[in-house]
């Protein structure tokens, strides 16, 4: 079985290091930055557990030409959302018939893209619970738990006995669109997490930050049960009661909400990342589908909307805001 990486950012390069440690054959389309910082460090996978493998470089097999996905079996695809549309058509001429395609991304609109565009091929839903940060130097590190989710498929079977090896948790499901609003759900604090620019464990202990989340889950909730849409249950808590939880006094919060506080102080929100280093994020894929379920419903998402242009005039102006300062722009819509 041979496995393409498109997309070796952060959860690109910690899926296939993961797989590469486990000896399989795996090729990584990466960008020349990220090809640089591997040639020259090599390739650090870590997680929360305290696990942690280095791969050295004549392990790895890396490219910036997209045509090494012509003998791939499995295209996992890991790019921003906003390279989708680029990627399908760089890849419809590439691959051989019937490769199997995982979609690995943020949002719930990608399969659709590479559907309509990659027409002779499998593709399927994947689903990333767990947080990576890209620490430098080549370390990309686990800072949260969870199973990776792909859509059920009769052809799978390898690569369920792959994950299990590289010792990632694994399942398949019938009904992703449920797994892909949990995930939302959750991803929802992005925007937050990229305003606050805190690691997201520090963010998630202060309780204003905290009561932003519960206003943009309330207000997705609200809509998804107009739209008849159960999210599925990947947290010990059901989604529709973390909001409660969440909005909490911090002594209260920290005792009920162990599990959820148990994140690795390095781990922060990608869209923190993007932020940071002056990158446009993926708010459109994430907020953004919460205000495009509530057209489809001919009503509105507010406070999703509001935290959209937040952090829209973010990517051009950097500006940290305050839990308070925060609350207050979505409490007085």
């Amino acid at each position: 079985m041979k496995i393409c990486i498109y997309g070796a950012g952060s959860i690109g390069c910690y899926l296939g290091g993961r797989l590469v440690a486990a000896d399989y054959d795996i090729d990584f389309i990466v960008r020349p930055r990220i090809q640089q910082e591997l040639q020259t460090y090599g390739l650090i996978v870590s997680d929360y557990t305290g696990f942690k493998e280095t791969i050295s470089v004549n392990q790895l097999q890396m490219s910036i030409d997209p045509n090494v996905a012509a003998h791939a079996d499995i295209v996992f695809i890991c790019v921003k959302s906003t390279s989708t549309e680029q990627v399908a058509l760089e890849l419809k001429d590439i691959l051989k018939k019937k490769t199997i395609i995982i979609s690995f991304q943020n949002g719930l609109s990608n399969v659709g893209i590479l559907k309509r565009i990659l027409t002779d091929h499998i593709i399927l839903e994947g689903m990333v619970p767990f947080n990576v940060a890209a620490l430098g130097n080549g370390r990309f590190h686990q800072g949260t738990d969870g199973a990776l989710y792909v859509k059920k498929h009769e052809q799978l079977a390898e690569l369920v006995l792959a994950f299990q090896k590289a010792k990632l948790e694994f399942q398949l499901e019938q009904d992703m669109q449920a797994v892909q609003w949990a995930k939302l759900l959750l991803n929802l604090n992005n925007s937050i997490n990229a305003l606050s620019q805190l690691p997201l464990k520090q963010e998630l202990s202060i309780r204003e930050y905290r009561q932003c989340l519960a206003l943009a889950q309330l207000e997705t909730l609200n809509l998804l049960k107009i739209a008849k849409i159960k999210p599925a249950k990947l947290t010990p808590i059901p989604a529709q009661f973390i909001p409660k939880i969440l909005k909490l006094p911090n002594p209260i919060f920290k005792i009920i909400s162990k599990k959820m506080l148990a994140i690795d102080p390095l781990a922060r929100s990608s869209m923190a990342d993007d932020l940071m280093v002056g990158r446009k994020t993926e708010i459109d894929w994430i907020n953004g589908e919460v205000v495009n379920l509530a057209r489809q419903l001919n009503l509105t998402a507010p406070i999703n909307q509001k935290l959209i242009e937040l952090v829209k005039q973010a990517e051009s102006e950097p500006k940290v805001w305050s839990g308070s300062k925060l609350k207050a722009q979505l409490t007085q819509l």
